[in-house]
């Protein structure tokens, strides 16, 4: 009775928590009350911000403020508390927390290069929020569980139900978790090339930044199989096939920035700090 209990509640809560993702148009899957994923993202980034350093640099504070007002000026939540933070570090990142917190490392600005190359990780990092990818994730692992839970009550032999369980949960992990956030990447870019164009930045600049980013990362990294992240070729991929919509945008816009300011940067000499995993909940960062 219970198994068949909790497939009743599945089967309600499919049923009662779908929504619309502007953009892409794809249907999304959310449980979590938006005001819940709003606190969330503030706690989590709270307690980030408290770990970095933000940089003191005026100009490039400047920029990225600049560049983010232009985006979220054009995205389809304006009137959300956005906030944007540059945190002064060599790691080449960025990532982006519910309720409009973004954080862009200092590190990833040499691969941007200009405004242009910045709109492409900001807008990406807006697309995120706006998509809600957070509650999702979070919404997909309350089902997972329950899902879990349901398979552990159908086996009534332990040694059966821990191989089943260890089993669901490989399979969890690369049939369905890991696909879905790579989903959420190519939802991203998307949504995130679009808002760049309709900001006035050049959206061709956005295939320029990806390949750059991956000349950075080398090749390495894991097959794309086992990656949260589609594999480079499959991410080129995407964007050109959402290009033409996107030149669009850029062209019959108010305003054309193109790649914007070109940024003067201070050689690094040290090596760069390794990626550090970022705590809470976020959905998105970008790590060599």
């Amino acid at each position: 009775m219970q198994k068949y209990f909790l497939y009743i509640i599945l089967a309600a809560l499919v049923i009662t928590a779908c929504a619309t993702t502007p953009v892409s148009n794809r249907s999304a899957f959310i449980l979590i009350p938006e005001s819940q994923e709003i606190s969330l993202g503030k706690q989590s980034f709270n307690q980030i911000l408290k770990k970095e350093k933000e940089s003191e640099d005026v100009q490039l504070n400047q920029i990225v403020r600049r560049v983010a007002q232009r985006i979220i000026a054009v995205s389809d939540m304006p009137k959300l508390d956005w906030e944007v933070k540059l945190i002064e570090s060599d790691q080449k990142n960025a990532f982006a927390l519910p309720g409009g917190k973004i954080a862009i490392y200092t590190g990833i600005l040499s691969v941007a290069k200009n405004e242009a190359g910045l709109a492409t990780v900001m807008s990406h990092e807006i697309a995120h929020v706006i998509a809600r990818h957070g509650a999702q994730r979070m919404s997909q692992q309350m089902i997972l569980q329950l899902g879990m839970i349901g398979a552990g009550l159908s086996m009534k032999n332990n040694t059966q139900r821990n191989i089943v369980l260890s089993a669901l949960g490989a399979g969890v992990l690369y049939g369905i978790t890991l696909p879905f956030s790579r989903s959420h990447e190519s939802e991203a870019d998307q949504i995130g090339l679009i808002y760049m164009a309709k900001a006035g930045y050049d959206p061709n600049e956005a295939l320029n930044f990806w390949q750059r980013f991956s000349q950075v990362k080398g090749g390495k990294g894991p097959p794309e199989w086992a990656s949260t992240h589609p594999a480079d070729a499959t991410r080129m991929q995407g964007l050109r096939n959402y290009l033409s919509r996107a030149k669009y945008n850029y062209q019959n816009g108010k305003v054309k920035y193109g790649l914007g300011q070109t940024f003067n940067l201070p050689q690094q000499n040290k090596t760069p700090d390794k990626p550090k995993a970022i705590p809470g909940v976020s959905v998105e960062t970008l790590t060599p």
